[in-house]
């Protein structure tokens, strides 16, 4: 008989993966507890929650959310870093966290509902962020504008400087 506790922790594990773009499995062996609290709060601040989770318990909401591809890599201890916005955002974190450690590990993600092993994941981190591409895609469409603009400044600059020596001249 499963424990009501068990199937409430499934529970809100199934709601935090319903609408997930992206979920990374991660290994934090070797971790302190203040290091793992540490890196919560790094995820907090892009929107991504991160939890330590009993492989059981993670198995059985990955199979009913949707999440299968990831049951082989549920193995020793495992935390969930899950963002509903960015699906980059949490590969990003864990990079700029390992920098001064070794851990945690990417076991496996699945971004935008496609698997990635540990290598290719490790590879997302690469890819702009949502605002970053924006902010790409914004300036190609504001160059040619703002060369137009500028070609009739210039024009009109060379406009008025032609009227002001026509002026010039008829005064003399």
């Amino acid at each position: 008989m499963p424990n009501p506790e068990k199937i409430t922790r499934v529970e809100k594990l199934n709601k935090d993966l319903e609408g997930a773009t992206g979920v990374y499995l991660t290994d934090f062996t070797g971790l302190s507890v203040e290091q793992i609290t540490e890196l919560r709060r790094e995820f907090r601040k892009v929107d991504v929650n991160y939890i330590v989770v009993k492989n059981t318990l993670a198995r059985l909401s990955a199979e009913k959310t949707g999440f299968e591809k990831l049951l082989p890599y549920l193995k020793g201890p495992t935390g969930l870093a899950i963002s509903k916005e960015d699906p980059i955002a949490p590969v990003r974190v864990i990079y700029e966290f390992k920098k001064n450690r070794e851990k945690p590990a990417i076991k496996g993600a699945i971004i935008e509902g496609q698997f990635y092993d540990e290598h290719n994941a490790e590879e997302m981190r690469k890819i702009p962020s949502r605002d970053e591409l924006i902010g790409q895609v914004a300036s190609v469409f504001a160059a040619p504008l703002s060369g137009f603009v500028g070609g009739l400044r210039s024009l009109l600059s060379g406009l008025v400087y032609t009227v002001n020596a026509i002026k010039e001249q008829k005064e003399e």
